[in-house]
């Protein structure tokens, strides 16, 4: 069973900046766990099946307007039917007026009652994007997690390997370390993956025989990056003289992270070989692979060994004329 994550309500007020109408307890005790939100339109109108307390309840101008239209008694039953469902929160969107009873309602049932100035449509979204990262299943890993033009690239491999020895390296020639030792990975849709460092030791690398450095205090906050995506996978290993490696890269080697399969690349580690450089030459390499670009289907046409992808003067000529 996965894990189940929360995040307190005093935490969401901050980052969005809801007002507070009224509050049963501290928001800080409030937790949600929910990363859906809801427009209870339909459960103010008499249908309350599969209505989902623990998502976050928004009312606009038109929950407003349907309220507004009603006669009071019944405009105090339909808030009641809300309310008396003890959802986490509701949020009025809009700074909109309402009435008294709404606030003796939410204090009867205990509901959690906030208020902003922003528009319904846009706050949802803001606050769906926010919980979406908060809430998603997550795993860590022992590894490095850098972004190189623009790439994300979680280098893994054995300890002692070498692995923050290249970030190191890595941001020296300019790139942004994320996090150093343990990645912590989100899964913040069904097709991307988020990589983090733990924020009690973000932006340390650990170097063996030098220590602890802080990467933002030695090269400065261009240096250092919170979180990317993560694009692809570099396994590091030891060169095995055994084991043959591709050498061509033909196939799209992938792994699998949260049920989400990750582009990798196996590179053994030799003396004399600049795993910063190769790590440099495969970030750009599967950029261009996700713009549908394949240097080895290319060099396979070139040789005469397959004709099912257009020529690289014929493609340039393309780009050219678009």
């Amino acid at each position: 069973m996965s894990a189940k994550y929360s995040i307190s309500l005093s935490k969401i007020s901050k980052m969005l900046g809801f007002e507070t109408v009224f509050t049963p307890k501290d928001l800080s005790e409030v937790l949600v766990t929910s990363p859906d939100v809801n427009r209870p339109g339909l459960l103010l109108s008499g249908y309350s099946k599969y209505f989902a307390p623990e998502r976050i309840q928004f009312l606009g101008i038109t929950e407003f307007e349907y309220l507004n239209s009603c006669k009071d008694d019944e405009r105090v039953r339909k808030i009641k039917r809300l309310l008396s469902k003890k959802p986490v929160a509701v949020v009025i969107t809009r700074n909109l007026e309402f009435a008294p009873e709404f606030v003796e309602l939410a204090e009867k049932y205990e509901v959690p009652l906030l208020r902003t100035s922003d528009g319904t449509s846009s706050c949802m979204s803001s606050l769906i994007t926010y919980l979406s990262a908060e809430l998603a299943p997550r795993i860590t890993r022992h590894g490095v997690f850098v972004e190189v033009y623009g790439e994300g690239v979680l280098i893994l491999g054995d300890s002692g390997v070498g692995k923050s020895e290249i970030a190191l390296e890595l941001i020296k020639r300019g790139h942004r370390l994320i996090a150093d030792d343990a990645v912590e990975i989100r899964q913040v849709s069904h097709k991307t993956l988020v990589g983090s460092a733990p924020e009690n030791i973000r932006h340390f690398i650990e170097l063996r025989g030098v220590g602890v450095v802080n990467a933002r205090r030695l090269f400065g906050v261009g240096s250092v990056k919170v979180s990317d995506k993560i694009d692809m996978v570099v396994q590091l290993e030891q060169w095995n003289p055994e084991k043959s490696y591709d050498r061509l890269g033909l196939d799209n080697e992938t792994m699998d992270i949260l049920g989400v399969s990750v582009p990798i690349s196996v590179v053994p580690v030799t003396p004399g070989r600049n795993i910063s450089i190769i790590i440099e030459a495969a970030a750009m390499n599967n950029r261009q692979k996700k713009m549908g670009y394949n240097a080895a289907r290319q060099l396979l046409h070139n040789l005469g060994m397959t004709d099912d992808i257009v020529p690289e003067e014929d493609e340039l000529e393309i780009w050219h004329n678009f």
